[in-house]
């Protein structure tokens, strides 16, 4: 049956091997660029955030490695830039999501201790 979808599993383990290799050079290639672009103080918060919302810090490092590439940077981002960045992020996020609130509506029963 393998062989009538065409892929064999010798070759299904050859791409998924080249993928991963691929995805481990991509990561690589990220990580330096950020170690290029980031100053120390800077990479280190970045880290924290990956360990806490690894998407987040997915989503700064684009951002970060489009700016740089645009040529919108001059120098190494500092942390406080980093951080300006974040507020930034989360000003927009703000906007274009509502907050969500709770309301509690309680029941009001038969045997209720308010009628004193």
């Amino acid at each position: 049956m393998e062989n009538l979808q065409g892929l064999s599993p010798q070759n299904q383990n050859a791409s998924v091997e080249e993928e991963s290799k691929r995805k481990a050079a991509e990561d690589e290639m990220r990580r330096d660029m950020m170690a290029t672009i980031l100053d120390s103080a800077a990479r280190e918060r970045l880290s924290r955030i990956a360990l806490v919302s690894p998407e987040r810090s997915r989503q700064v490092e684009t951002i970060i490695m489009r700016m740089a590439q645009s040529g919108q940077l001059r120098g190494r981002v500092s942390e406080q830039q980093l951080i300006d960045l974040l507020d930034q992020m989360e000003d927009a996020r703000s906007k274009t999501t509502t907050k969500t609130t709770i309301v509690y509506q309680r029941r009001r029963d038969f045997d209720d201790d308010d009628d004193f």
